[in-house]
């Protein structure tokens, strides 16, 4: 077991009046080693701070995304400038969307995303980054989002056949669709660039008051000593972000 590598977007913490600044150095105070999906206009002001930025979007429209063979276009130049952007700044992965069903069936909406994705995973191969399909509800947060089971992506990151196409396993959002997590984080890790966390339900604080239970779940992603990426906090605090900030940190210290 090692210690995680732990992570949380900008706009988790940075709120309620609690400034750039603020947030950058309760991060280091803490321990955290990445603060991710954030404007860049902060990128140096979490370099400067010794943090890593572990993961930013690779292209844009959740709902428009891969799995429609017009964006394609599109999506090949905002993830190849994206990789530059990531060789550029450290980052070792980029987020990526399946977009919504809208009718497109699972296996060709697969196909179609891993077509996508084939245009430019040469040069996230050359460049070593990570181009990480996000995994989302579709039962409450994202209806009709494809790459809304863990299956799903596993089928779609085999179909483009490299090691650099990659999921982003979001633990509250497949705890709403399929559940199993830490046995899904057993049998599918090696597929994962990056997770994500919140409580559910409400997507709030890894507390008392939501039914995962992260210490076991922490230390189903430790045991993985081949795992080299972050755990992002992605939830909404209850309270004040500076304080949710540290419990958070607490809950995935596992080692």
């Amino acid at each position: 077991m090692k210690p995680i590598k732990q992570s949380f977007p900008w706009g988790v913490f940075c709120r309620g009046g609690v400034t750039p600044e603020q947030v950058v150095a309760e991060a280091v105070k803490v321990g955290y080693k990445s603060i991710e999906m954030l404007p860049e206009e902060h990128f140096q002001l979490v370099k400067d701070a010794g943090l890593d930025i572990a993961i930013i979007s690779g292209h844009k429209s959740l709902p428009d995304g891969l799995n429609k063979p017009a964006n394609h276009d599109r999506i090949e130049q905002e993830l190849r400038d994206n990789i530059d952007k990531a060789v550029k700044w450290g980052i070792p992965s980029l987020i990526c969307f399946s977009g919504n069903r809208e009718g497109t069936g699972d296996i060709e909406g697969a196909r179609i995303c891993a077509a996508g994705l084939k245009r430019v995973i040469g040069d996230a191969e050359e460049k070593g980054v990570n181009l990480a399909m996000e995994l989302l509800n579709s039962k409450v947060n994202h209806k009709d989002y494809q790459c809304d089971r863990t299956p799903w992506g596993v089928m779609m990151c085999d179909l483009v056949g490299s090691p650099r196409a990659k999921l982003l396993y979001d633990i509250y959002h497949m705890q709403i669709m399929e559940g199993d997590v830490i046995r899904t984080i057993q049998t599918y890790g090696d597929y994962f660039a990056h997770y994500h966390t919140a409580g559910n339900p409400g997507r709030r604080d890894m507390d008392e008051e939501q039914e995962l239970y992260y210490p076991a779940i922490a230390r189903a992603v430790a045991n993985r000593d081949d795992y080299e990426g972050f755990v992002g906090h992605e939830f909404s605090p209850k309270g004040d972000p500076l304080e949710a900030m540290r419990a958070a940190y607490e809950v995935w210290n596992v080692v």
